[in-house]
């Protein structure tokens, strides 16, 4: 007579419950393949368009350039807190509105630097390219501060010490205020029943 357990192990005799488990591999989820890929295509966008775009050398342009810059990262900031506490997918919202906004803030002081070298020459310690003024910028912001390229006149460093003290409000304040947004969103879903549309899905 057949053995009814070698059959139901193939003939080897073996309990199936004795093999390994084939190991599995973490698969990246679409909405985080979603999220990834729209990071990536907003900062090349952004680096793109501060290679791309014409700036003028007059002094009064980097001001004006400064302050609506601020603004409009401000603006987006907010819009991006706003749309972390109602998106179904909270924490890679919160990544990429971190890594849009912080984008965006390198850019725009690497564009006011060099703004202010072309207008005042001298302003820096060497002639800022724009490859020279992104590079400045990313050094002051990671408080790294290699001092190959200084500051020289006072508009140059009045820039640069309100880059630093912006740059720890962004590190410091918002890191904060997007973890708050996050735990919000996550209550948000908590509180909205399985069976019904969330708000950024109802059609």
């Amino acid at each position: 007579m057949s053995d009814p357990n070698a059959a139901r192990t193939g003939g080897t005799g073996k309990d199936p419950d004795t093999r390994r488990p084939r190991p599995r591999f973490p698969t990246l989820s679409w909405p985080a393949a979603v999220a990834a890929a729209r990071t990536v295509l907003i900062t090349v966008a952004l680096v793109t368009a501060y290679y791309v775009l014409p700036l003028d050398e007059r002094d009064t342009t980097a001001s004006f350039l400064l302050v609506v810059g601020l603004l409009v990262t401000l603006l987006v900031f907010l819009w991006e807190v706003r749309a972390i506490a109602r998106s179904p997918h909270p924490r890679m919202r919160a990544v990429e509105a971190l890594s849009a906004t912080v984008v965006l803030f390198l850019v725009l002081f690497a564009g006011t630097y060099y703004l202010i070298d072309s207008s005042t020459p001298g302003s820096f310690t060497e002639e800022m390219t724009r490859t020279d003024a992104l590079y400045f910028t990313l050094a002051t912001f990671s408080t790294v501060g290699f001092g190959d390229i200084t500051a020289s006149s006072e508009t140059a460093r009045v820039v640069t010490m309100l880059q630093m003290v912006v740059g720890l409000l962004l590190v410091g304040v918002a890191a904060r205020v997007l973890a708050s947004a996050v735990e919000t969103g996550l209550r948000r879903q908590a509180h909205t029943p399985s069976d019904a549309p969330r708000p950024d899905t109802a059609p």
